[in-house]
């Protein structure tokens, strides 16, 4: 369920990245040279469009498509802390619905309101939404041993690169034979679905499920130590967090990831479409392949991490910065490279599949470095490192939209140039300093009750006896 969660959170969030390129006038930019200009109309498929009726500008396409992370931002500390606080089920189920319910207006915003109204329901949606990463940290941390952690969490993270499959391909799919509302009435429904099911069948932790098998509870309680939120922390220590070095590499590999996610997520249909010229069905399919082999790669890299510190090949730490780095210098090589392919689609497919896939690393590399950092405080850590990771989402989209304002080839790749010198930058300074340990701020330190001392010290034996004990077990 939370892998569907996550596939629901991405479906809704990428659907308008295909339907845009339907509902916008395209730009008929020509010329002679590949290389500056675009290729030529996708010929195999006879449905290719010409665009909509909205005459929006690169620049207004590249802020709606960025307004979602502006909302997306707000509420992941607020929701890291309330899934710490009272529990993981309602704090992502809740925002996955509200993004579930704006999904389903989307169509009515656009129709009544134009691009204004698009931007402030993409907004809401993004408020909904933010809560997902840190609740399902929090979920994962109160369900998963450490020694399976790398291969369902990779499995749960990966609802990301499902999801992107189904938004690509269903919508391609949909805008083929149906009106673009259906779009957004479809990914919406489907997570209205999952709330529904979610609901019923889910619950924080392992104490408060009613139909856990005492084996179960067994099992947890060997390999995890507890079974149940600790529900008594102190004031959540921003101090040490804020000042710990591991934390700060962290944050720096998820900016690095989310700059190179996000250009791919939300703007790879656009460079499909406009400078590919793809069809809206060939558009789909091929703006989904990609995400398919990161799906792959990140539930693969997920099982050889465990495997090697199972094995004691690697320990914890080096093995999160050897997906982190593969995760980083891969796509940033490949992403450049598929610029340089002008119009081979062949060739620009597969190059821009390769980087995708290696990207998938990431999700057994930094992505579950929050977890193996805090336990106590993975929500709180996957709010900071994701919320800081997501402001990328609204400078990338307008970023591109002022660096493309023709949408030619050219244009295109000096974003993927930039791309390139943030991803290598930020997985640098993570392979450096990151840590896959517990950190000190993790656990409370202990008080110790000195008028208790000072009244073991009136009772001779039985007071020294039980004064060692405790001094052995502090």
């Amino acid at each position: 369920m939370g892998f569907f969660a996550i596939l629901n959170a991405y479906t809704m969030r990428i659907c308008l990245s295909i339907t845009i390129t339907e509902l916008v006038v395209k730009n008929n930019i020509t010329g002679g040279d590949n290389s500056t200009a675009v290729c030529e109309a996708d010929d195999l498929d006879s449905s290719t469009s010409s665009g909509g009726t909205y005459e929006w500008s690169e620049q207004l396409q590249g802020f709606i498509l960025s307004s979602f992370y502006i909302g997306y931002i707000v509420t992941h500390v607020p929701g890291g802390l309330l899934a710490e606080k009272f529990g993981g089920k309602w704090t992502l189920s809740l925002g996955i619905l509200s993004t579930a319910l704006f999904t389903i207006i989307t169509p009515m915003a656009i129709i009544h309101g134009g691009a204004g109204w698009l931007i402030a329901t993409r907004i809401l949606m993004g408020i909904g939404e933010g809560t997902t990463f840190p609740a399902l940290s929090v979920l994962l941390a109160q369900w998963v041993p450490i020694k399976e952690r790398g291969k369902l969490g990779s499995l749960v993270l990966g609802g990301g690169q499902v999801g992107s499959i189904f938004g690509n391909f269903l919508s391609g799919l949909i805008l083929d034979a149906y009106d673009w509302p259906w779009v957004f009435y479809f990914f919406g429904g489907m997570g209205i679905v999952w709330f529904i099911i979610f609901s019923f069948l889910c619950y924080s932790d392992p104490t408060t499920h009613p139909f856990i098998k005492p084996s179960e509870k067994e099992y947890l309680t060997k390999h995890m130590g507890s079974i149940g939120r600790n529900r008594n922390l102190p004031p959540t220590p921003w101090a040490a967090i804020l000042t710990s070095l591991p934390m700060w590499a962290l944050i720096s590999a998820q900016i690095g990831h989310d700059w190179g996610f996000y250009i791919m997520v939300t703007d790879l249909p656009k460079y499909m479409s406009n400078v590919m010229q793809f069809s809206i069905k060939a558009n789909g399919l091929y703006s989904s392949l990609p995400y398919a082999m990161m799906w792959i790669f990140s539930l693969s890299s997920g099982f050889v991490g465990d495997w090697l510190v199972t094995k004691k090949i690697m320990n914890l730490t080096n093995v999160r910065k050897m997906m982190t780095g593969l995760a980083a210098f891969g796509p940033a090589i490949f992403m450049v490279a598929a610029s340089y392919a002008g119009c081979d689609r062949l060739a620009v497919v597969i190059l821009f599949t390769i980087c995708m896939g290696l990207m998938g690393a990431f999700y057994a590399g930094m992505k579950l470095t929050p977890l193996d950092m805090s336990p106590n405080y993975a929500g709180t850590l996957m709010a900071i490192t994701n919320g800081i990771g997501a402001i990328t989402g609204v400078i990338t989209p307008t970023l591109v939209g002022w660096m493309t304002p023709n949408a030619t080839m050219l244009e295109w790749r000096l974003v993927f140039w930039v791309a390139f010198g943030v991803l290598v930058v930020t997985a640098i300074v993570y392979v450096i300093w990151a840590s896959g340990e517990v950190q000190p701020f993790n656990d409370p330190p202990r008080k110790i009750d000195f008028d208790d001392e000072e009244k073991e010290k009136d009772t001779p034996l039985n007071g020294q006896h039980e004064r060692s004990e405790k001094i052995e077990k502090l």
